[in-house]
């Protein structure tokens, strides 16, 4: 019987190159408002940029560039040093 499905026994369609979808690339909010530095006082702000667990979002998900990253993460550090936000939060079982 022949398979009509286009697979052959190995579970592989043609010869193995998928084309992916090109994904549309995030744009950094900061430098499309136009923000020369992230001011470490925007606790709101910095909170968005923030797991529930108190881990600083990587670049890849934030979609921010790098010089907004390293400004990012130092406000962030510089909040917390404060004590203005949490490092952590306590997690119950």
């Amino acid at each position: 019987m022949e398979n009509n499905n286009k697979e052959n026994t190995t579970g592989r369609r043609g010869h193995g190159f998928i084309k992916k979808q090109s994904q549309k690339k995030k744009q950094c909010r900061f430098c499309i408002e136009k923000m020369k530095e992230i001011d470490w006082k925007q606790t709101q702000l910095l909170k968005m940029f923030t797991t529930d667990t108190g881990r600083i979002i990587p670049r890849k998900i934030t979609g921010l560039c790098a010089k907004h990253q390293r400004q990012l993460d130092k406000a962030i550090k510089r909040n917390r040093n404060l004590g203005l936000m949490p490092y952590t939060t306590m997690m119950r079982k």
